[in-house]
């Protein structure tokens, strides 16, 4: 047993930088989830799904990750860091919601698109001013120059990646 590791002081498990940062995350998550689900932007049936908590963080990769133009399903799947199989489980969700729909690719007759419709598109624009307001109430909460701080180490370390 190494004489560095103390194994009944464990504080270390929920002090440390992950452990926030997941907790961070989690709370601006729920908070831009409630925003949404009252935006007078979004349709009533996505409205009702984000009270309801049947979108969850799985569903924010396609508002992150496909393009206002659209993209193909692995091109999608690519930006979100997940696999296809996967990401072709959200995208159908998502298109039985009326968010989006698979359409002929111009550029390839056998490949397909996934896009936004008029109603993805208002969730998107929704989604945008959500993340603004919750990005400004996390300022305000810890401050102006706290949060840039935050914002550039946390963008200096993903980077690095």
């Amino acid at each position: 047993m190494s004489d560095t590791l103390n194994l009944t002081q464990d504080a270390w498990r929920y002090s440390h930088v992950g452990h926030w940062l997941r907790l961070a995350l989690e709370r601006f998550d729920a908070r831009v989830m409630a925003l949404m689900a009252r935006h007078p932007g979004v349709s009533l049936g996505l409205s009702n799904l984000a009270q309801r908590g049947q979108l969850t963080a799985a569903h924010w990769h396609i508002s992150r990750h496909l393009p206002p133009q659209g993209a193909r399903l692995t091109e999608l799947a690519q930006r979100a860091g997940m696999r296809k199989q996967a990401m072709a489980t959200l995208v159908k969700q998502c298109e039985a919601w009326g968010m989006v729909l698979r359409e002929g690719d111009a550029h390839d007759a056998r490949a397909r698109r996934v896009c936004f419709t008029p109603t993805g598109l208002a969730w998107l624009a929704a989604y945008q001013e959500s993340v603004a307001q919750a990005e400004a109430e996390l300022r305000y909460a810890v401050g102006e120059e706290v949060a840039t701080v935050v914002a550039l180490g946390l963008e200096a370390y993903g980077a690095a990646a």
